[in-house]
């Protein structure tokens, strides 16, 4: 009998921590939830959520311009398309099979599409699927503030991750121990 009560004490103790924890977290399992669910759905959405890529003329890399001639290629479009927008680039991603090259940069979520053999600029699309990911993950509080590390990434993944473990472990046991308790009875 004592065994029963101990058992009925522990879930009634999973219980209070599993309405707390999960009171508390709602809002950021809400979002991390929802963020995922578009992630997720990001490459059959056809272009709401991520950018098309474009079709260049020549995926023979021998062929292309030099990196410096892209870069340079996409930091002027850029311009033309929107002249307050920082051109500082974050990285080049080569679709080499389709001839296309893709520049983002670094302080805003615009991409340059180019065709890799001609320079030729192809799209200027808003990444979307950045975004997502970013408030997803907790970075956008990073790229808003500006701050270096990633500190609240880290804060917010470990405290939402954490906080989930605990509902898995104590829903777990909030599931079992019923049955516990009527098999003991």
């Amino acid at each position: 009998m004592a065994l029963l009560k101990k058992v009925v004490k522990r879930t009634r103790d999973y219980r209070k921590l599993h309405r707390y924890i999960g009171s508390s977290l709602v809002f950021f399992l809400l979002i991390m939830t929802i963020t995922g669910i578009l992630l997720g759905w990001k490459k059959h959405s056809g272009s709401m959520i991520l950018p098309k890529t474009e079709k260049g003329s020549s995926s023979e890399l021998a062929a292309w311009q030099s990196l410096d001639t892209l870069a340079k290629a996409a930091q002027s479009a850029l311009q033309l398309h929107d002249a307050t927008l920082n051109t500082s680039i974050d990285r080049m991603d080569v679709r080499a099979d389709k001839g296309t090259i893709k520049v983002t940069f670094l302080h805003h979520y615009y991409e340059v599409q180019l065709d890799g053999a001609t320079a030729k600029v192809l799209a200027i699309n808003l990444r979307k699927s950045d975004i997502i990911e970013q408030i997803h993950d907790g970075s956008i509080v990073d790229f808003m503030t500006k701050a270096d590390g990633g500190w609240f990434k880290l804060g917010y993944n470990s405290l939402v991750g954490g906080g989930l473990l605990i509902l898995c472990i104590s829903g777990f046991w909030l599931w079992y121990n019923p049955k516990r308790i009527r098999k003991m009875k």
